[in-house]
């Protein structure tokens, strides 16, 4: 089992974290959901049939486990983000300008501010979809969902996470 738990970890740990960072926007609790992502696995690996890849099963178990820690905090549904970090990007000669990362790195911040106010299924589905790059099949196994309705819920999602965009920067010049 242990020759095992490490090849799951070291195949996938970077890509879990990533997804509950998202999910849960806080690198110290996505810390602590990883390790109870890792308790989950452990308990039940011996019940892992394969009727689904690896990772859409460990994408299943922490989606859950986000649940569960939203379901556990006061005012679930609040704003969840405590802070950004940013990542020191190397400098080439091919590299864009200032004003280009500049422009890149506020867009980025918009679209993961806005995706705190889509709803739970929307913002897994971006995630799963557009960060972890799983398929629409592979997304429906990690959801327990149909594909149709993974479409759905895409489509819905970017929908809106456009229209709250627009909202932000339409404010933004107003005022």
């Amino acid at each position: 089992m242990e020759a095992i738990f490490n090849e799951l970890y070291k195949k996938y740990h970077n890509d879990l974290f990533n997804f509950l960072f998202y999910m849960i926007q806080s690198r110290e609790q996505a810390e602590d959901l990883v390790q109870e992502v890792y308790i989950r696995v452990l308990k039940s690996y011996q019940n892992f049939n394969g009727d689904s890849s690896e990772k859409t099963w460990l994408f299943a178990i922490a989606r859950n486990v986000a649940i569960d820690h939203f379901r556990k905090q006061k005012g679930w549904k609040q704003k969840m983000i405590t802070k950004w970090e940013l990542v020191d990007l190397p400098i080439k000669d091919d590299s864009p300008q200032p004003d280009e990362v500049v422009f890149h790195l506020e867009e980025k911040l918009l679209v993961y501010k806005c995706l705190e106010k889509c709803s739970i299924d929307q913002r897994s589905v971006i995630l799963l979809r557009f960060i972890q790059e799983l398929s629409i099949i592979e997304t429906a196994k990690v959801l327990g969902w149909k594909e149709s309705k993974v479409k759905t819920t895409q489509h819905r999602a970017i929908k809106h996470l456009k229209n709250l965009m627009n909202e932000v920067i339409q404010k933004e010049m107003a005022g």
